[in-house]
């Protein structure tokens, strides 16, 4: 079917209607018509969290652990001088499994033996399970 170009000449001319009853739209409102649409809502947030990586918790050998028995004895004992150290524990992850390791350094304020916990100066709460290395300075 072909269209002649005179077939709209009984329209082309006519002024642009406006309605009475609805107020016109907003050219952002009229943007968002043409938005891409996410039929899966969060979808995209979802595989971003599956691909996150976390490490495994590593659980020390003999060895380790007795070194770091030691050094725990060790603070327990210099606790009143705030000895400076350097601590890599792991935190595990609040969404998934697994976790990652971190290090901080600083001033040891309190050595809880009851709730098996260090915490330094800096306000860092580490509970003894997680300690995974202890540098005394």
């Amino acid at each position: 079917m072909t269209v002649k170009s005179d077939s709209y000449n009984d329209i082309i001319n006519l002024p642009h209607h406006v309605s009475q009853n609805r107020k016109r739209m907003s050219v952002g409102d009229r943007a968002a018509q043409f938005s891409p649409f996410a039929a899966l809502k969060g979808f995209d947030d979802e595989i971003d969290e599956a691909a996150r990586f976390t490490e495994s918790k590593i659980e020390p050998d003999g060895a380790r652990a007795e070194e770091i028995n030691e050094k725990l004895l060790l603070l327990n004992e210099q606790q009143r001088s705030h000895p400076s150290l350097r601590l890599t524990y792991f935190v595990a992850d609040g969404k998934k499994s697994g976790g990652k390791y971190l290090s901080v350094q600083g001033r040891l304020k309190k050595f809880d033996v009851y709730n098996r916990t260090l915490t330094l100066e800096d306000g860092s709460c580490v509970s003894f399970e997680d300690i995974f290395d202890i540098e005394l300075h």
